[in-house]
């Protein structure tokens, strides 16, 4: 993975508990281009997690990222609100998406919730720029909505709520009337994207225009075990439920390299030369899970075939 060394050129705490990034090369050079709903992955004091680029990403000067704190999250937020300062240099990844928008779309219908506004962010800056068909239903917390004044200046169809009645309301009448070849783009907590995908199947909605942006695989359940060997070896060893394939093979003494441990960074990825995989991770294209060649060893499991991986 090719890695970009940014220096914090600004820092925005307006909105209560989230922090805005400005990331800028050292030197002063452009930054590569990025397509819209793209994240970078970001290490932040020996952790690494995925943030939403929301600037225009056409030949950008600058990378702006925010951060929602959490308390209860794996440390990386904290170190960004507590640790970060003005002038500090960070290292990320190159800029990845999984959320574009699809360009036959007839018109984009974008739900978010939170923090998950960011990557809808440079859809409305897409969108403004090609005359894009966009419609945004945003929900947040009284005081604690992102981008408020940006979506709001980028859409004509914006919709903002603090209500969960009112949004729910306005949701389901959305998802029950958008003209044949919608797309629907879903961000949010994790129990928020399952509900409104649930809605959205109930309602007929086709998997194929349904698109999701997560932030981590933190609440993956235990899974079932699997057996792996490795090809270098011959070593075979089953992995228990609730047990990463990365886990059980740094125990066993094998170095693999990692970062964020949720399935985002792709520092993890294994060859696998046998066996079937069960991807979790949120790092793969679907042409890469469909080649079923590689594996996320922090969170994508093995099947009922024994999983050969290429140490």
């Amino acid at each position: 993975m090719n890695t970009l060394k940014l220096v914090v050129t600004a820092i925005d705490d307006t909105v209560g508990g989230i922090r805005t990034l400005t990331l800028a090369d050292p030197d002063g050079n452009p930054l590569p281009s990025f397509t819209p709903g793209s994240h970078i992955v970001v290490e932040c004091g020996g952790k690494a997690n995925a943030y939403s680029l929301t600037g225009d990403g056409n030949s950008p000067t600058a990378y702006v990222i925010s951060v929602l704190r959490c308390a209860d999250g794996s440390g990386g937020s904290r170190w960004i609100h507590d640790e970060l300062a003005l002038g500090d240099t960070v290292a990320a990844g190159p800029a990845r998406s999984a959320f574009a928008p699809v360009l036959r779309a007839r018109r984009h219908l974008l739900v978010a919730a939170g923090i998950g506004i960011t990557p809808m962010v440079s859809h409305l800056r897409s969108a403004q720029t090609w005359g894009r068909d966009v419609h945004l239903l945003y929900i947040h917390r009284q005081g604690r909505g992102a981008y408020l004044d940006t979506v709001a200046e980028l859409g004509q169809h914006v919709s903002i709520h603090t209500e969960r009645a009112a949004f729910s309301a306005e949701l389901l009448a959305a998802l029950a009337d958008q003209p044949f070849g919608t797309h629907l783009y879903v961000c949010g907590p994790a129990s928020f994207i399952d509900d409104v995908t649930g809605a959205a199947t109930r309602l007929g909605w086709p998997d194929s225009r349904i698109h999701l942006e997560h932030f981590g695989s933190e609440a993956l359940d235990p899974g079932e075990p699997f057996t792996t060997r490795v090809a270098s070896t011959g070593e075979e060893f089953v992995v228990d439920a609730g047990v990463s394939l990365l886990e059980e093979l740094e125990r066993r003494g094998f170095e693999v390299p990692s970062l964020c441990r949720r399935g985002v960074c792709g520092e993890c990825r294994l060859a696998v030369s046998a066996g079937t995989i069960i991807h979790r991770d949120l790092y793969l294209t679907d042409a890469d899970k469909e080649a079923g060649d590689a594996v996320m060893s922090c969170v994508s499991r093995g099947g009922a075939d024994t999983l050969e991986v290429a140490l």
